[in-house]
């Protein structure tokens, strides 16, 4: 497994831990379109390893392998994963859905009536420790390497002018955005549009993973040279 994760105790420069908070950050946001969509694939739900394993194979490869009885390899999956659905809960929240949280069950869902969106007791204490990424507890440079290895997709080469602007008007631009934050409206918007439901294929979503994958890449290298 390509976790590239150490245990030195070397003092880090703040530029790195800045930067490695930044392309975690990257990551969430590709999870957040995929995990989405393969939830609105599956009204019914999927288990919380049933969803990793998805997020494993094409058109995503967002995961690599995992050794899921071993707690120390699947602690960091498990962690990106459930902060990623409390983060699509908080961004679904606004148009009235809700997501079931849940390892055995988890799923998007409309609002029962005269219930609220609010999570009592030891469930608010859930959030509150998924929502915040310093329990993830990686140095910036083991997820510069994870980055690296696999979690910017299957793509091994630093993309070049010209692989960064096809991969922008894969998602609608004439020329590379200015922003991180354009590309991933962009993307989630064309994923959204290809959902089977809507006359999409998986195809379709493989071309806008690997063009969101390019400009992730493009922008963590904007990021090195700052």
């Amino acid at each position: 497994m390509k976790w590239a994760i150490t245990n030195q105790k070397t003092a880090e420069p703040v530029h790195l831990k800045t930067q490695g908070t930044i392309l975690l950050e990257q990551q969430v946001e590709h999870m957040l379109v995929a995990v989405e969509h393969e939830l609105r694939r599956s009204p019914a739900g999927v288990d919380e390893l049933g969803l990793i394993k998805r997020l494993q194979k094409p058109p995503w490869r967002l995961i690599g392998a995992v050794q899921f009885h071993d707690p120390v390899q699947l602690y960091p999956v498990h962690f990106l994963l459930f902060h990623v659905l409390y983060r699509l809960w908080d961004m679904l929240a606004e148009t009235g859905e809700s997501v079931c949280i849940s390892p055995l069950s988890i799923r998007i869902e409309q609002p029962v009536t005269g219930t609220t969106n609010g999570l009592p007791g030891t469930r608010d204490h859930l959030r509150d420790f998924y929502l915040d990424l310093s329990q993830y507890e990686l140095p910036g440079d083991s997820i510069q390497q994870m980055m690296n290895d696999f979690w910017a997709g299957y793509r091994h080469t630093i993309p070049d002018d010209t692989d960064t602007l096809h991969a922008a008007r894969a998602l609608g631009f004439d020329s590379v955005p200015d922003t991180f934050s354009t590309v991933k409206q962009a993307f989630r918007r064309r994923v959204m549009q290809a959902h089977p439901d809507r006359g999409g294929d998986t195809k379709s979503i493989q071309l806008l993973n690997e063009a969101f994958a390019t400009l992730k890449t493009h922008f963590s290298r904007t990021l090195e040279r700052i």
